[in-house]
């Protein structure tokens, strides 16, 4: 296990990351300047579909004011600060990568939102938070880095207060090997695909129950083909946090998802009581 979250880290490692982006912020403004969430949203969603699968799948786990949300893989923090800007909700995010975490703590600090959205270095197989604080766990395009998946979702179940729920959105083996790299591996050493059947049956068997299973393969496969049809990137890009192969790794990505080898599966899952 060790040596496979080795792999992962390395792939995230981002060196030098804070001062690229203190360099591209600079076309929003002086560093003194307050920024909104969305104004980042080029930058620090790390998901297929962007800013609106997260919103997506905000409304279908019914997030709302008051609520304890746990961002698990949270990257530089995108997801998190939206929902705390748009829902009045608290927001945790844990993410492998330190430099990450680093990134993710200064852009909240450039969006005033250090009061309501915090963020932990740490492994999704070990969350360094404590049992039941949370009502909702949010999991965007990062299983697919975790060999022990039945470990990942009984951690995401610790988390979780009686009843709470956990929201996923991530990319699921169709059929035929993927081509690599992608934006999550540059080989496959680092990437534990599975079937959506697999992944939901995994997530049962940790303690949920089924309540919303979707295929938005369809969605992410135009998302691509908008991308590809709107010309160059904007400054402000996920290239900046990933280095300048990110563009080649996205590709792969839709062309893995054009030729029907990969998939995206949204589901929402409750927490089940533990049986005595």
């Amino acid at each position: 296990m060790t040596d496979d979250l080795d792999g992962v880290r390395d792939h995230y490692r981002a060196t030098g990351l804070a001062e690229r982006l203190k360099t591209v912020l600079a076309v929003l403004g002086p560093e003194d300047q307050r920024l909104k969430p969305e104004q980042l949203a080029t930058l620090d969603q790390f998901h297929t579909r962007g800013l609106a699968a997260t919103a997506e799948l905000a409304k279908l786990v019914g997030i709302a004011a008051g609520m304890s949300v746990l961002d698990v893989g949270s990257g530089v923090g995108g997801p998190a600060r939206f929902l705390a800007a748009t829902y009045g909700c608290e927001v945790t995010g844990v993410d492998l990568s330190e430099p990450f975490v680093e990134a993710a703590i200064y852009l909240t600090g450039r969006t005033g939102q250090a009061g309501t959205v915090s963020f932990k270095a740490g492994s999704a197989l070990a969350l360094p938070l404590d049992d039941g604080g949370f009502d909702v766990v949010l999991l965007q395009h990062v299983a697919m880095n975790i060999a022990d998946r039945p470990l990942l979702y009984r951690e995401i179940r610790r988390m979780l207060k009686p009843g709470g729920k956990f929201a996923t959105f991530d990319v699921v083996l169709n059929g035929g090997d993927p081509h690599y790299p992608v934006p999550w591996a540059k080989t496959p050493a680092e990437s534990f695909l599975l079937s959506a059947a697999a992944t939901c049956e995994a997530i049962a068997a940790a303690g949920f129950r089924t309540l919303v299973q979707q295929d938005d393969t369809a969605g992410a496969k135009a998302w691509f083909a908008a991308l590809r049809a709107s010309g160059p990137p904007p400054s402000l890009k996920l290239g900046v946090v990933m280095g300048p192969g990110f563009a080649d790794f996205a590709a792969n990505l839709g062309r893995n998802l054009m030729e029907g080898r990969l998939g995206i599966l949204t589901a929402v899952f409750e927490a089940v009581p533990a049986k005595a």
